[in-house]
């Protein structure tokens, strides 16, 4: 080290640089431990308040629907206010931070305005109630049930235990069908027989069928008629009427029924074919 180097070295201890910037070092140092443990105790303190929340809804018979949309965007504004917490410990100016904010937030509009949509779905589905936590619904391509309805998505749950996240904004504005909105629900199927086959015969044998199975409502009354002289089978109409719940049951039941009993009655259920007829060639 040169004498000039030396003579510079002691100059910055003399003038209490050195002491500043270690006071500064240890402050920051300081202010990042608290920071840190502000946002461990904040993270388990809004998990608490989720899970009081969550409890105070049960008790009080809230919505499902409502309880879960409320949940997510009180666990946001709660996370949202412990960062801003953590910030002001770190010292960054607020009027700086909320520019910084205000810039960004005009960029974030702009990019995600699909989520900002998403989130006015959700608000509209929670005020026009098309469906609710536990309904069965048919919507975007998927079904399953509701099992949450969240500030930005809803989440259903497929029977085969799939779970499937559907943006709130296309819920909102497309075709949601909900089998759970009404009480009964209509089964239909269309059976083939031979040409040929009586036709009272086989209908009064499918009426049998219905009128055994006490899950099919009385009224309406189910209907059985001829629907379509098909090429290669005469079609029959069956429509009955159950509560939505036997729905699936009675529909898989009927089907077995039909094919066991026309078995053994000797009716016949023809898979699809062509008769080919071939012209002699003159020689």
């Amino acid at each position: 080290m040169t004498l000039l180097e030396d003579i510079q070295l002691k100059a910055f201890f003399q003038s209490g640089l050195w002491d500043t910037l270690l006071h500064k070092a240890f402050e920051f140092g300081f202010n990042l431990i608290v920071c840190f443990i502000i946002y461990w105790v904040g993270r388990k303190l809004i998990r608490y308040l989720n899970h009081l929340m969550g409890k105070v809804m049960s008790n009080r018979d809230f919505d499902p629907s409502v309880a879960s949309f409320l949940k997510s965007l009180i666990n946001i504004i709660l996370t949202s206010a412990l960062l801003i917490l953590i910030i002001n410990r770190l010292g960054i100016n607020n009027s700086s931070f909320v520019a910084l904010l205000a810039s960004v937030g005009v960029a974030l509009g702009m990019a995600m305005s699909g989520t900002l949509q998403n989130f006015a779905g959700g608000v509209t589905i929670l005020l026009f109630r098309p469906y609710k936590v536990g309904d069965y619904i048919l919507a975007q391509g998927q079904e399953g049930t509701v099992k949450e309805i969240q500030i930005f998505n809803t989440v259903i749950v497929t029977a085969d235990n799939r779970t499937i996240y559907i943006p709130n904004g296309g819920l909102s504005t497309n075709t949601i069908i909900n089998y759970n909105d009404q009480k009964n629900r209509r089964i239909e199927w269309v059976v083939g027989v031979d040409y040929g086959t009586d036709y009272d015969k086989t209908k009064n044998i499918i009426r049998e069928i219905i009128t055994g199975d006490k899950r099919i409502l009385a009224d309406p009354a189910p209907l059985v008629a001829l629907k379509t002289l098909n090429e290669s089978s005469v079609d029959l109409l069956i429509r009955v009427w159950v509560l939505k719940e036997n729905y699936w049951d009675v529909y898989f039941d009927i089907n077995e029924q039909i094919y066991k009993i026309f078995a053994d009655k000797g009716i016949n259920i023809p898979f699809p074919q062509l008769t080919v007829h071939l012209a002699g060639k003159n020689n």
